[in-house]
């Protein structure tokens, strides 16, 4: 039986270590892979219509996050009304169910464990460049678990610039290969 009950929390903490590896933000994205990126030099921030935005705060963080990763790739925000880019962003909430397990006292030599289950909201942000001389996108990024709101302001600040350093460490794409 100790055998038995040994084996359940080894199959319980694999799945605790999955759950964890998978709770880290996953960033995709695509590319117009014709444009030669190497001629923007400047871009402006653009509002998508019909899209989902965070409060002011969250809104002011993101750009924020955005403009310093712009900044390092060598892009200046214009002052102006023209820009070699327009950059816009949407936000999504959905939730996941989380499974929290621990063991009581002495569940390694036979003792009870607890689990339980919560929802959890899983923010995606969608980053679009896009190029107002061509009239189309030619740069789009999604990180998830991006804009997750919890009760610490830092924690949530640090996440999401974690998160536009992860989504934006491939633009530009490099020239394309002749």
């Amino acid at each position: 039986m100790t055998n038995k009950i040994q084996y359940f929390f080894l199959i319980v903490g694999v799945i605790l270590l999955t759950a964890g590896l998978g709770a880290a933000q996953d960033v995709t994205y695509n590319y117009d892979q014709t444009v030669d990126f190497t001629k923007y030099k400047t871009y402006k921030w653009a509002d998508v219509e019909g899209s989902m935005h965070p409060d002011q705060l969250t809104d002011k963080n993101i750009r924020a996050a955005v403009d310093t990763e712009l900044a390092n790739k060598g892009l200046k925000k214009a002052d102006g009304d023209q820009a070699d880019l327009m950059v816009g962003y949407e936000v999504a909430l959905n939730q996941e169910k989380q499974i929290n397990a621990w063991g009581g006292p002495g569940w390694r030599w036979g003792g009870m464990a607890s689990a339980t289950t919560s929802t959890i909201n899983v923010g995606t942000l969608v980053l679009d460049i896009f190029d107002p001389a061509m009239k189309q996108v030619v740069w789009r990024g999604t990180a998830t678990k991006t804009i997750n709101p919890s009760g610490d302001p830092q924690k949530n600040l640090k996440n999401l610039q974690k998160g536009m350093t992860k989504l934006l460490k491939n633009f530009p794409p490099p020239p394309a290969k002749k």
